[in-house]
């Protein structure tokens, strides 16, 4: 059943600026498509490094998400149930990395986790090299995603309050079973979008990767990367890979509305 539309009572000039907004994201996107060589397309995303950095990027952007999911959702239970001192200080850390220029964040990593850097001797004793492997990839990608899912978690949590989970104490459930039984089911949908959107991130992730993790072929070289160095060489295969980024981003997109749909 299609949904009635509705009148919000909006003056008209307001839609001219918000059409112009529209054509200013939707134009680039036909310029990218209009540019795909339609015949070649398959062959140009089929490659041996194209398959290799998608196969990449897919794989540690999953990594990543499961990541997320573990650190994120005891990160945003603690900024939404809990109250005390320095706690804005501590939500404003956390937020940092959707500010913070990737490639910045990229150089924290290195300094953090690189031979040299503030855990680096202690990394290197247990026999283990985190800079410029897959396993950089894959922090930097959580480094950058992890917000993601805090913020639409917390926000998730704040919106369902607290009265259920009042009540299931109060019947002598345990704070675990409170958790389980009643708190991650209320906010489900939110937990989802978080974790849509912070595999899309991940698979998205550039400037730190590129950093941190390097752009070596089948090991670090993830499909952004993959696509910024067939810029130079072959542009075609270039413009069609980010294509295949757009329509992953569209599929996201859907994704993430499905569960907030069902929601309301």
């Amino acid at each position: 059943m299609s949904r009635p539309s509705r009148s919000s009572g909006l003056p008209r000039w307001v839609f001219v600026p918000a059409a112009v907004g529209a054509l200013f994201i939707l134009l680039p996107l036909v310029a990218l498509a209009s540019q795909v060589e339609w015949s070649h397309f398959v062959d140009l995303i089929t490659s041996e490094s194209s398959r290799s950095a998608l196969v990449l990027s897919l794989r540690t952007s999953a990594i990543s998400t499961v990541l997320c999911l573990l650190l994120g959702v005891p990160m945003a239970l603690v900024l939404a149930r809990t109250s005390f001192r320095g706690q804005g200080a501590l939500r404003s850390l956390v937020l940092l990395p959707l500010v913070l220029p990737p490639v910045v964040g990229g150089i924290a990593l290195l300094y953090t986790f690189g031979r040299k850097g503030l855990l680096g001797e202690t990394i290197e004793v247990l026999g283990l090299q985190i800079a410029f492997s897959t396993t950089a990839v894959v922090i930097a990608q959580t480094f950058v995603s992890l917000p993601f899912l805090v913020v639409s978690l917390e926000g998730a949590l704040r919106t369902a309050g607290e009265q259920y989970e009042v009540v299931a104490s109060t019947l002598g459930a345990r704070p675990t079973t409170v958790l389980r039984r009643v708190t991650l089911p209320l906010v489900l949908p939110g937990l989802a979008a978080g974790a849509v959107l912070s595999f899309a991130r991940a698979l998205g992730e550039f400037g730190a990767t590129i950093t941190f993790a390097g752009s070596l072929e089948g090991v670090t070289r993830t499909l952004p990367l993959e696509i910024y160095l067939q810029r130079e060489s072959d542009p075609d295969a270039a413009v069609a890979l980010s294509l295949v980024l757009v329509v992953v981003a569209v599929l996201v997109i859907a994704l993430v509305r499905g569960p907030r749909r069902e929601a309301l």
